[in-house]
């Protein structure tokens, strides 16, 4: 009772220095506010799913390795590692000065070191059928079992793989891969999840769900930059309130100092249509884009020996690479998103991966006349004999679908709009019982093959992403190939081709390649952006 008397105490005084910033001159804490709009599952990395749960652990947990605002992976608690030449072993040295948060289950209550064995113990835990982790996945089908993650010594761990996987170090950055410790998780057990205990900048201390999450600088963190340590905010401080427009009414008041995406709701106000702010609101805080590795596309089911796909026209190459000639992708940026967002005339590989490159993967650029010849020569002459398609879409892209649906009747397509709830449609593409659907792809860890996987022929659903049931043996030769090919940039130039490949067989439409929009008022500096829209807030400076 006691301790919740004293959380209780400590989260008012938080809040009340935060809102008498202005006014109380010589509070010296620095709380950075932000609005989580949608509920937070869990603070436990094992359940890191959404990116609610990622934001909020990558302040409490750090894991072997980390990604850089270039996405390229960099030590964090490993400081160096080799790869074996088989790509099969991993071997990591650890870091000998870094501690798990203080914790009345340590001896003292003194947070004790970290060492390889908490390594051993974190990761088994993501594939132990008892703990049921949605971040399995990321060993599952590469490490056998238990035996695969070796403690050698308390600074130096392994992980030996079934197979190799080159994209391996950028899976280990998820926040799935954060260190916990055994004694804590064994303590709480589910309940871990809101007794969070990590090593990371910022150390828990009070939830209360749906309303308010505090966490307070780790006084004892690690990392520095030059001879400061980090980080530099006293505390974190994330309300959840559910509507946008109440949050931002908010944010204009300064009562967040951060605010993420820009609903369709007051886009207008804030942006204009070539992506600018409104003289409304210039200068009143800073507003950021960048690419976010999510690309936005049309699926297409093309396995003819599917009853939904033999009498279907889409099943005619010619046809689907019209229907990607005939959007405009830039005017659907400008005018439905206010310039937010990149036209996808490249490959299915999103701008800001390592490794793209939009000279060497030529999407398709807007050419109505090009749709219109191609059409012909799948024997369709302005459409004349096309039976009508049907373009299946959820709620909230509803306006993007419709976009596409004029812009093909323009070429001669007839596509009828069929709007179904989220969950519906992803239980239809999940069983290849869609011929025409608009989806996105997020990416899980930064490189291409997370990308290219959805065509591999081994991933059709139900046991993969394999929505639209691409199979072509050269795409598959180049995929497997890519498995043992440790140099990036060659790896890069199989991704590349693979991408070419998807390009002309065209299963898809890339539309555009999401952009992340972050505002913030004008008083906080150090927030890098990257590709994972990953927050990241050790660096991060508030002036008072």
């Amino acid at each position: 009772m006691r301790s919740f008397i004293r959380n209780i105490f400590w989260l008012l005084s938080v809040c009340s220095s935060f809102s008498c910033a202005e006014h109380d001159k010589d509070d010296k804490r620095t709380v950075f506010s932000i609005n989580l709009d949608q509920n937070l599952t869990s603070l436990d990395p094992a359940f890191a799913r959404n990116q609610n749960a990622v934001w909020m652990t990558n302040q409490v947990f750090n894991g072997l390795v980390q990604v850089d605002s270039n996405l390229q992976t960099v030590p964090c608690i490993a400081k160096t590692w080799e790869v074996s030449p088989d790509g099969l072993l991993y071997t990591f040295h650890l870091r000998n000065d870094v501690y798990f948060h203080d914790d009345p289950l340590f001896k003292s209550g003194k947070g004790r070191k970290v060492v390889a064995a908490d390594f051993a113990y974190s990761f088994y835990r993501l594939i132990d059928p008892k703990v049921a982790s949605s971040g399995g996945w990321i060993f599952n089908d590469k490490v056998k079992d238990r035996a695969g993650f070796i403690a050698v010594n308390d600074t130096t761990f392994q992980i030996r793989l079934q197979k190799p996987f080159p994209p391996f170090m950028s899976l280990l950055t998820a926040q799935y891969c954060s260190v916990v410790p055994h004694e804590v998780v064994d303590h709480y057990g589910k309940n871990f999840r809101s007794h969070p205990v990590g090593t990371g900048p910022f150390r828990f201390k009070y939830w209360k769900e749906d309303e308010v999450l505090v966490l307070v600088k780790n006084d004892h963190y690690w990392e520095r930059n030059g001879a400061q340590r980090l980080p530099y905010l006293d505390a974190v401080k994330a309300t959840f309130i559910s509507d946008k427009q109440s949050a931002f009414m908010n944010f204009l008041k300064k009562n967040l100092d951060f605010f993420y995406s820009v609903d369709g709701s007051y886009r207008d106000d804030i942006l204009t249509k070539s992506g600018r702010m409104t003289s409304k609101y210039k200068g009143k805080f800073s507003l950021r884009k960048s690419p976010y590795l999510c690309t936005e596309y049309m699926g297409i089911l093309v396995d003819e020996s599917l009853p939904l796909v033999r009498n279907s026209p889409l099943r005619l190459k010619k046809i689907r690479q019209a229907i990607n000639y005939a959007i405009d992708r830039r005017k659907l940026i400008k005018y439905l998103r206010n310039s937010v967002g990149i036209p996808a005339t490249s490959g299915f590989i999103p701008k800001g991966m390592p490794g793209f490159d939009s000279v060497a993967v030529q999407g398709y650029s807007y050419n109505p006349e090009r749709a219109e010849r191609l059409l012909a020569e799948a024997g369709f002459p302005n459409g004349k004999g096309l039976p009508e398609i049907t373009l299946s879409t959820a709620t909230s892209y509803k306006d993007v679908s419709e976009f596409v649906q004029g812009e093909l009747a323009a070429v001669g397509i007839r596509a009828r709009v069929d709007v179904s709830p989220p969950a519906s449609l992803r239980d239809l593409m999940s069983k290849n019982g869609v011929g025409f659907f608009r989806a996105s792809w997020i990416c899980d860890y930064p490189d291409g093959e997370n990308y290219l996987s959805m065509f591999y022929s081994k991933n059709k659903v139900p046991n993969g992403p394999n929505y639209t049931a691409f199979y072509n043996k050269d795409f598959d030769r180049l995929f497997e190939q890519s498995y043992y090919e440790t140099d990036n940039e060659k790896r890069y130039e199989l991704y590349r081709k693979m991408d070419r490949m998807i390009i002309e067989h065209a299963p898809v439409v890339p539309v555009f390649y999401e952009e992340s929009v972050v505002m913030l008022q004008n008083n906080i500096s150090g927030y890098a952006m990257n590709g994972l829209s990953l927050m990241t807030l050790k660096t991060v400076k508030k002036k008072r």
